[in-house]
Formats: C-alpha cells, sequence, structure tokens
C-alpha cells in the first residue's frame, strides 16, 4: 500500500450480476431493476445528479445523499483540465475525493469537448429545421475542435491551451478518475448536420466504440488491484431511424456492460428515438439516457426503455431562481411571492421547504445571497428524485399510467 494513498477497494471483484430486471411495464420497454457496482446498487429507474466539476453545485455531497441521490455523474473533460486526473487517481478515485459514498458515473468528455469546440457552451443546436450543413458553429463563435477519424483536437475553454482527446485518451482518464460506470468516447453531431454527416459520424463512433473497449480491457488488467469499472458504448445517429437502429445493433455485439443513448433529440421524438434504441439493445443490459429532467420527459424516457438519467438543469434552473412544484416551475423572484410565507412545495418533504419560505428565498436572490442558490438546487434535486423514485415503485404496483396522468396533469395544467 502507498503511504498517503487511500483506495476503497473492495475484497473482490462485483460477483452479483451487473443489472438484474425485476418488474417489466406491460407491453412496452419500460422496467425496473437493480445495477450492482463496488461502491453499491442502483435501483432504476434512477435520476443521477450532476457534478460535473466532482460536485453538484452548491450542494454537499452528503446533502444530496439525504435527498435520495443514488449517483453522481461527473465530467471527464472538465476534470481532466482541472484538477487532473492523476490528482483524482492519487486522491483515491473520484467518490473519494469529492467524499461521496456511493456509486459514480462520468462521461468521456465527447459532448463538451464538440459542443464548447463549437461555441454552444451548454446546449447544441436543437432545431432540426435549420438549413443542414456539416460544420456547425455558434454565431459569433470561432471552431475550438476539430474532428478527425483518430480523435479530437481542442482549445480549453479555459485558457486556450490546445489538447487532443482519442479513445483511448479518453479511457484512460476515465480510469484515473475511478468511476463506477464510464462512457465509450463519442462524436457528438447537431440534428442539423447533414445526413451524409450523421452517417460517417456513427461509423466512426462505432470505430472509435471498438477502441475504447480495448483499451479498457488493457487497463483493466494493468489496474487489477482497483474497483472494477463498467463501460458503457454510446448510440448516437440523430434523428434518422435507420442510423439509431443501426449504431444500436453495431454496439450491442462489442461486449459493452451498459449503453448510453447519446445526441440531439427532439423533444418530441425522444420517445420515439429511444424506442428504436432500446428494442435494438440486450435486455440484460442498463440503458443510460444522457442529458434529460423534465417530469413529461422521465415518463416518456422510462416507458420506452431508459433505466437512469442525468441532467444540469435542476441545479442550472436552481441557481437562476426557477423551482419546481406539483403544479409547474415557477420563478422565486416575481413579486409575488415577496410575502408568501409558505413552503415552495408544501407536499415536499425537503430540508428547504421544512425551512423556509417563498419570502425568504425571494430576498435572498434579491440580495444575491449564495445561500439562495443552495437551497433552491436542494429542493429541484430532491423534487427530481422523488419523481422518479414514484415512477419506480408504479411499475411493479401497476399504476404507472395513473402516475404519469396525475403528474402531467397538474404540471402542465394552464394556469390562470
Amino acid at each position: 500500500m502507498v503511504t498517503g494513498r487511500i483506495y476503497c477497494v473492495p475484497e473482490q471483484r462485483v460477483s452479483d450480476p451487473f443489472f438484474q430486471v425485476r418488474a417489466e411495464l406491460p407491453g412496452r420497454l419500460g422496467r425496473t431493476g437493480v445495477i450492482s457496482t463496488p461502491h453499491g446498487d442502483i435501483h432504476t429507474p434512477a435520476f443521477i445528479a450532476v457534478g460535473t466539476q466532482a460536485t453538484v453545485k452548491a450542494v454537499l455531497p452528503e446533502t444530496m445523499k439525504s435527498l435520495g441521490a443514488q449517483a453522481v455523474l461527473a465530467n471527464a473533460y472538465h476534470l481532466y483540465l482541472q484538477p487532473g486526473p492523476d490528482i483524482v487517481d492519487e486522491a483515491g478515485g473520484l467518490g473519494a475525493f469529492m467524499n461521496w459514498p456511493g456509486p459514480t458515473f462520468t462521461d468521456s468528455g465527447g459532448f463538451q469537448v464538440l459542443s464548447l469546440g463549437a461555441g454552444f457552451r451548454k446546449v447544441l443546436s436543437m432545431d432540426a429545421q435549420r438549413v443542414q450543413a456539416d460544420d456547425i458553429i455558434a454565431e459569433g463563435k470561432q471552431r475550438l475542435a476539430h474532428v478527425d477519424d483518430d480523435g479530437v483536437t481542442f482549445r480549453s475553454h479555459l485558457n486556450g491551451s490546445t489538447h487532443r482527446f482519442t479513445p483511448e485518451v479518453s479511457i484512460g482518464i476515465q480510469h484515473k478518475l475511478g468511476a463506477d460506470i464510464i462512457f465509450a468516447f463519442d462524436e457528438l453531431t447537431t440534428l442539423v448536420n447533414t445526413r451524409g454527416y450523421q452517417e460517417r459520424s456513427v461509423q466512426r463512433t462505432h470505430e472509435w466504440a471498438v477502441r475504447c473497449v480495448a483499451e479498457h480491457r488493457r487497463l483493466s488488467e494493468l489496474r487489477a488491484d482497483k474497483p472494477p469499472q463498467a463501460l458503457f458504448g454510446v448510440v448516437q445517429g440523430a434523428q434518422y431511424e435507420d442510423l439509431r437502429r443501426q449504431a444500436a445493433r453495431g454496439l450491442a455485439g462489442l461486449g459493452f456492460d451498459g449503453f448510453g443513448i447519446g445526441g440531439a433529440l427532439e423533444k418530441q421524438n425522444l420517445a420515439t428515438i429511444v424506442g428504436w434504441v432500446s428494442s435494438e439493445l440486450p435486455a440484460d443490459k442498463p440503458r443510460h439516457l444522457l442529458g434529460i429532467s423534465e417530469p413529461d420527459d422521465l415518463f416518456a424516457a422510462v416507458a420506452a426503455g431508459a433505466d437512469t438519467f442525468d441532467c444540469v438543469s435542476p441545479s442550472r434552473v436552481a441557481r437562476n431562481a426557477a423551482v419546481y412544484s406539483p403544479t409547474g416551475r415557477f420563478n422565486i423572484t416575481g413579486s409575488r411571492y415577496r410575502r408568501d410565507f409558505t413552503p415552495i412545495d408544501d407536499e415536499c418533504d425537503c430540508y428547504t421547504c421544512a425551512n423556509y419560505t417563498r419570502a425568504y428565498l425571494h430576498h435572498l436572490f434579491k440580495a444575491k445571497e449564495i445561500l439562495a442558490s443552495t437551497l433552491c438546487t436542494i429542493h429541484n434535486e430532491r423534487f427530481v428524485i422523488r419523481l422518479v423514485d414514484d415512477i419506480r415503485a408504479a411499475i411493479p404496483a401497476g399504476r404507472f399510467d395513473d402516475l404519469r396522468e396525475h403528474v402531467l396533469g397538474r404540471y402542465y395544467a394552464p394556469k390562470a
């Protein structure tokens, strides 16, 4: 043992099946299940809270645990740039570094490399009605990332320094970060890339996936003293059914432990696309949908076969004063809440709703106090986690459709 390093190494490698299906949604692809990792089980469907820089912004890891979060997802791109994967590795891996006791995910960095490189920062172009092109750049921005068949060369959004990610580099970074579940490096396209570019991209992502699997196996043998990591392949293909199915079938035979469903998705086609992919993937392996958290999307994704999903939205909108309630999302800085001494949601069991009023939160935002972000993030994360918990309980009880009708009927009801 190396002095000064603490590694949470299990006495033996995971012996239980990585994923077990428990209950199925009749007539659809939805199900409940359990993902077994070295740092605990994840009961699915599950919302995976996003801690991009090894932290859910404004909230302690201990608080996230108390909110019912089963796992957190951090970002390989950001942790590569700062503080560096060697430091996280020396600390004992992502969980030990951030004092999170449960399962962890890291994405491959592909989204950030390509979206930040195209100048979109947080969101890629989602407008499929725009004129299609092979080279998509945000208005007024310069390209910071260049893709070739071997990998991506990009400039850091922090200081402009030049870096290169290949499938091998991404997997190497993620092995040092030490998450329980890691993702293959993939190329993320927009909905306005041409059909020809989408075809080439799906093929490129498949070739990168083959290389990711090989590098993952090589490093797993070299780092056999560390907890085992599960590798997920990522299904791309944009809005095209044939490309999505082709991509899923191609990845299904490569030996992945699970699969991510990635890429830009039009909201109205989310369930359809997830259904295409789920029907092609092995039923005994988990499916992770990247980047959703709105109530209608959660129900649609679960019914179509998604087992886990992550999204930065609950914490991001909280920092901008938007909070969830059973009757919809609203902005706490509205003047009507200045003298409203009720909680955000009197049905919510979170710490914020038990102890603070809308009027106080309104004041904190107006005064630009940091506590405002903390309290509203606590509430929003709990709202989404609890909703997914309810969905998970409703499936074996035969109440999924009733729950969906009740929740969405209230949340999206026309406002007076």
